[in-house]
């Protein structure tokens, strides 16, 4: 009797802990189920299902759904990109995927493959070589252009293009530069670096301001990053990080380097020229023996083609909701990017805003902003216009279009986020080959 009392007391010692641990895992698992699928259902309700970079395929049959490829994702816990479902892993939030690849790493298995595009919808990329030369001898091309729209993967995709470029010069002397770069982002701005520490002859254009895509993005949203080598500047070892102080550092190290990028310059062609090109701008045209194309996917703003439009209050992009304050403000667009910029103006209090869109309900919106401008509605802080369109834009107030009717709305200032003109026909007009990618490497 006192052998088998001795018995069921090991039991306890060594079982009871043992249970424990089984039913925290379960209701941890259990937890981690509920949360992935009501971010899928978030998903599916506002249609954000089409992954906009590169992500995971997870292969069904060899994922064991052990979560790994979920704790290692660098977007948690702000974006909860990919969860379990059923058992098995899935991506239950694709839009908040910027291609980390870090799951695929992780994963036991061998379940996870890194891909661009879906079997529904396909994603224009430009064929390139491992040294990211494009089927037109002596351009290149860095950074999101090529899918790669993390901060990390652009500079140091920047960097190597710049390497590889100098290490098959093609032809050497003239008045040529060595190579004009297109686009001060993390692209760009490694690439301008390499080129300056090689002491190579090369001239660095960007439309716009330094930083790309993360100079675009509303104030302190914060930017995610990993260490990266820059050259002459050193280590970037930010892992969180505002858009600010991502920027400052930037710019600190654009002074400190001495690297020179002409602002504002846009480029309108590239022709080939002999054994190189001619980069024609609105201000000068630049003789080079290679071409870095460093710039966006986003392109140009798309513009509303409206009499007026030229206005100096006509914007493309929210930097500062505080600039607006006490102002009448129109925002025109229906994407997350025009839902935030609403909200974020409208929820200063002191200003009335108008948000103006085509379509006839924010589909394609996340529920959070949906919910943000309905929030807006209700304090009378913003007049939302569905199926309504832009039609004259004045020095004191713009008319919208809506139902058969006219409306004019006294006016201060104009924000337009209608996407951007993509710069596929760009590159086609050069010579460059684009491939659609259906959910393939």
């Amino acid at each position: 009797m006192t052998a088998r009392l001795m018995e069921y007391a090991t039991y306890l010692l060594y079982g009871f802990p043992l249970l424990l641990l089984v039913g925290w895992s379960l209701r941890r698992r259990a937890r981690l189920e509920s949360l992935s699928r009501e971010a899928q259902a978030d998903a599916h309700s506002s249609g954000l299902v089409d992954p906009v970079s590169l992500h995971p395929l997870i292969d069904p049959t060899r994922c064991i759904g052990c979560g790994s490829c979920v704790k290692v994702c660098p977007e948690q816990p702000l974006h909860r990109v990919l969860g379990v479902v059923g058992g098995r892993a899935e991506l239950v939030s694709p839009t908040d995927c910027i291609g980390h690849g870090a799951c695929k790493t992780a994963c036991p298995t061998e379940a996870i493959t890194l891909v661009f595009g879906t079997a529904r919808r396909g994603v224009e990329i430009p064929v390139l070589t491992p040294k990211f030369e494009t089927n037109v001898p002596g351009i290149f091309v860095a950074g999101e252009l090529g899918g790669m729209g993390l901060i990390r993967n652009a500079l140091e995709q920047g960097r190597q293009a710049v390497e590889a470029i100098q290490t098959s010069r093609r032809g050497s002397g003239g008045d040529r530069a060595d190579i004009v770069i297109v686009g001060a982002g993390p692209a760009g701005f490694a690439a301008s670096l390499t080129a300056l520490s090689k002491r190579m002859r090369y001239v660095t254009l960007e439309q716009e301001s330094l930083g790309g895509a993360v100079f675009q993005y509303p104030r302190g949203k914060l930017v995610m990053t990993a260490p990266a080598q820059l050259p002459i500047v050193g280590k970037v070892n930010f892992r969180h990080t505002s858009k600010e102080q991502l920027l400052e550092f930037w710019r600190e190290a654009e002074k400190s380097s001495g690297v020179r990028i002409n602002y504002r310059e846009r480029v309108e062609r590239i022709a080939p020229d002999g054994d190189g090109f001619k980069v024609h701008t609105a201000r000068a045209v630049y003789a080079t023996r290679s071409v870095l194309l460093a710039i966006g996917r986003r392109g140009t703003p798309r513009k509303l083609g409206v009499p007026g439009e030229d206005l100096p209050k006509v914007v493309y992009r929210l930097i500062d909701p505080e600039q607006y304050s006490g102002q009448h403000v129109l925002i025109v667009g229906g994407g997350d990017s025009a839902l935030e910029a609403a909200a974020s103006v409208a929820e200063l209090g002191n200003t009335q805003v108008v948000l103006s869109y085509r379509g006839d309900a924010f589909q394609r919106a996340k529920q959070g902003n949906r919910q943000r401008v309905s929030a807006g509605e209700r304090a009378g802080t913003l007049r939302v216009m569905l199926s309504s369109n832009v039609k004259q834009i004045a020095p004191g107030d713009v008319a919208i279009e809506q139902g058969g009717q006219l409306h004019r709305f006294k006016n201060d200032a104009i924000i337009v986020n209608a996407g951007g003109v993509l710069p596929t026909e760009f590159l086609r007009s050069i010579g460059i080959n684009v491939e659609t990618k259906y959910g393939t490497a």
